[in-house]
């Protein structure tokens, strides 16, 4: 079929079924998944994550296992690795089926967003060392705001994004790369799954308890017991900071649940947060429900198409 855009991107909030509506999208349209999350370019990271490998049903995916656990991976590095990605998929004649809830790395891809490589900031590090991740966040309210505050639940992440920002601040002459207004957009449809609050905590509820009857508590003791320190574990936030404090003995199984399942309820809101305010700056989603039939739901894109 000939289509009016060169790619499709399908966002939504976590355990909204994205990665099923997309890989149904691909299969349709010949296409090649690459995935905007922000942590399953993880290897061993599996279930924390929610990779959900199965679901792609043979279709190729990109950015997924990409990195060793224990690393860290920024949007810097994650644009240079979609670039690649997306170069490699249309060069053979395939349609990029972008798909992920970390809204920073969807938007900043989709915007044609370059950034500089930004070097660590000792100085900086230590003034903000203590600082609670509410005040970090209202720092960081105070630049420009690049950064996806939907990624910011740890210290750690919120101080690389206010070491980030203040370089720019301090380099201007970087920044300028690192303008949207500057670069060219990329041609994409844009689909957002949208389910009610109501169905969103059920699925999330639900899924997270899959996921630990699966064995997701054993998956942290295993990078745990493969050298990885718990601090680095705890820096990816949501499932990895709760289950890592779990086994070093620092929660109960019980609060550890139930602080787990609340993150993860607050991380969606906030997912949401930023598809809207995508909307405000000029992104056009096409909202669809999360409940529609598989065949309704690629008719649906197919007419967007």
């Amino acid at each position: 079929m000939e289509m009016t855009a060169r790619s499709v991107a399908v966002v939504g909030p976590t355990a909204s079924g994205k990665t099923g509506r997309a890989v149904d999208l691909a299969k349709v349209l010949g296409g090649e998944i690459i995935s905007a999350d922000s942590r399953q370019v993880y290897r061993q990271m599996d279930l924390g994550t929610g990779k959900d490998l199965e679901d792609y049903d043979g279709v190729p995916y990109h950015l997924i296992d990409i990195r060793d656990a224990g690393e860290k991976y920024n949007l810097h590095d994650y644009l240079k690795d979609f670039a690649v990605a997306w170069d490699d998929i249309t060069s053979r004649g395939k349609v990029p089926v972008i798909c992920g809830g970390s809204g920073m790395y969807v938007e900043s891809a989709l915007s044609g967003l370059r950034l500089p490589d930004v070097p660590e900031n000792t100085r900086l590090r230590e003034s903000l060392k203590g600082k609670t991740l509410i005040e970090l966040e209202e720092i960081l309210k105070g630049y420009r705001s690049l950064h996806n505050i939907t990624d910011l639940d740890t210290a750690q992440r919120a101080i690389r994004a206010i070491e980030i920002e203040q370089y720019y601040l301090d380099n201007p002459d970087k920044a300028i790369s690192a303008d949207r207004s500057k670069t060219g957009a990329l041609d994409a449809l844009v689909i957002g799954v949208e389910i009610n609050r109501e169905s969103r905590r059920r699925r999330i509820t639900e899924r997270l308890h899959a996921r630990l009857d699966s064995g997701m508590t054993d998956e942290v003791r295993r990078l745990l017991d493969a050298g990885i320190e718990p601090e680095n574990l705890i820096y990816y936030g949501l499932e990895y900071k709760f289950l890592t404090l779990y086994a070093i003995g620092e929660m109960s199984y019980q609060d550890m649940v139930k602080g787990l399942e609340t993150a993860i309820h607050q991380f969606a809101k906030r997912q949401m947060t930023w598809f809207r305010g995508m909307e405000r700056r000029g992104f056009k989603i096409h909202w669809l429900p999360y409940d529609m039939g598989r065949q309704e739901f690629v008719d649906a894109v197919l007419e967007l198409l």
